[in-house]
C-alpha cells in the first residue's frame, strides 16, 4: 500500500482528506486520521467515535464496492461539529442500515454509525444521469455525550 499525502485545507473550515486503496488496511489509516484531526482541533472527546465511524464507512466501501481507491475525509465545518466521509466509485451501491440477526458476525456497521452520529447519509457524486461515485458521510455533534 502506498502512503497518501494528507492535505489540510488552507482556506475555509478545517479539514483533511486522503486517498487510499480500497483495502482492509485503510480502516486503520482512517482511524488514525480521525484521532489526529480531533487532537489537532482540541476535540479529543470525539476522537474515538469519529475513528469508529470512519472505520465502519471504510469497511463498507471495501466489502461492498469494487472501487480501486477511496477518499477519506475529516472536516470541522463549525465549532461543535465534525464531518466524516468516505468517497468511492460505486454510485449505485448505496448504504442500507439493517438489523442484524442474533449471532450474525456482521451487519452492525451502520447501526454503530447511527448510534454515534447526529446524522448520516450519502450523496451521489457527478452530474446528471451518470454519477461517477458516492460519498457516505456522518456528522458528529462534539458538544453532546457520545455514548449511545
Amino acid at each position: 500500500m502506498t502512503m497518501a499525502e494528507t492535505r489540510a485545507r488552507t482556506t475555509g473550515h478545517p479539514g483533511y482528506s486522503e486517498t487510499h486503496p480500497c483495502a482492509p488496511g485503510t480502516a486503520e489509516i482512517a482511524r488514525r486520521l480521525a484521532r489526529t484531526a480531533c487532537a489537532t482541533w482540541g476535540v479529543e472527546e470525539a476522537a474515538e467515535p469519529a475513528a469508529l465511524i470512519l472505520s465502519e464507512l471504510v469497511t463498507n466501501a471495501v466489502r461492498h464496492t469494487r472501487s480501486r481507491l477511496i477518499r477519506v475525509i475529516v472536516e470541522r465545518p463549525a465549532d461543535g461539529w465534525l464531518y466524516l466521509a468516505v468517497v468511492d466509485q460505486a454510485p449505485l451501491l448505496v448504504p442500507v442500515r439493517r438489523i442484524p440477526k442474533p449471532g450474525a458476525l456482521g451487519g452492525r456497521g451502520l447501526v454503530l454509525v447511527e448510534a454515534f452520529a447526529e446524522r448520516w447519509g450519502y450523496d451521489r457524486m457527478g452530474s446528471g444521469l451518470r454519477p461517477w461515485g458516492k460519498r457516505v458521510w456522518a456528522r458528529i455533534d462534539t458538544t453532546r455525550e457520545t455514548t449511545p
